[in-house]
């Protein structure tokens, strides 16, 4: 990591981090390009393993990426706020935000509807009786992080 003061090293402060942001955002290897996508997540944080869980429809193009490539990159952040000196006639950005790899793989049974509860946990849901019937057209998968890092940039002044 260039800026090093910046990083984030602490497992409980990437856990704040993480437990702030609202967005998970998915890259997979598409063909040729890769392919990005915006996601709402869960997460499973338990002895420095992390886990994210999100869903879909039966069928999607994302699928069919990860079934050819079940690695896949993340990134995610929050906090952003403007800083502008207009004196100096210089601004900047706080943020704070986490990226990583992993591999992605599809859940089923029980761990299924645990990582659907995990996802509406991360969103103030933790008792959302969600619709059971909805279960066979729904998809549900977690990237396992292999690797991570995170940053935060504050500003001193205003």
């Amino acid at each position: 990591m260039r800026r090093a003061d910046r990083e984030v090293t602490d497992f409980g402060e990437i856990s704040e981090i993480i437990a702030r942001c609202d967005v998970l955002r998915l890259a997979l290897n598409g063909e040729g390009f890769p392919y990005i996508l915006p996601l709402n997540f869960g997460e499973k944080l338990t002895d420095g393993r992390v886990e994210f869980y999100f869903h879909g429809a039966r069928e999607g193009e994302k699928y069919a990426h990860m079934a050819r490539d079940s690695r896949a990159s993340f990134e995610m952040d929050c906090a952003h706020r403007l800083v502008a000196d207009e004196e100096k006639g210089q601004c900047t950005m706080e943020y704070e935000s986490v990226i990583g790899q992993g591999h992605v793989e599809e859940v089923f049974g029980a761990e299924k509807e645990e990582g659907l509860r995990i996802l509406l946990a991360h969103y103030g849901k933790e008792n959302f009786a969600y619709n059971r019937a909805a279960l066979p057209a729904t998809r549900v998968f977690k990237l396992v992080v292999e690797r991570m890092t995170a940053k935060r940039r504050k500003c001193k002044t205003v």
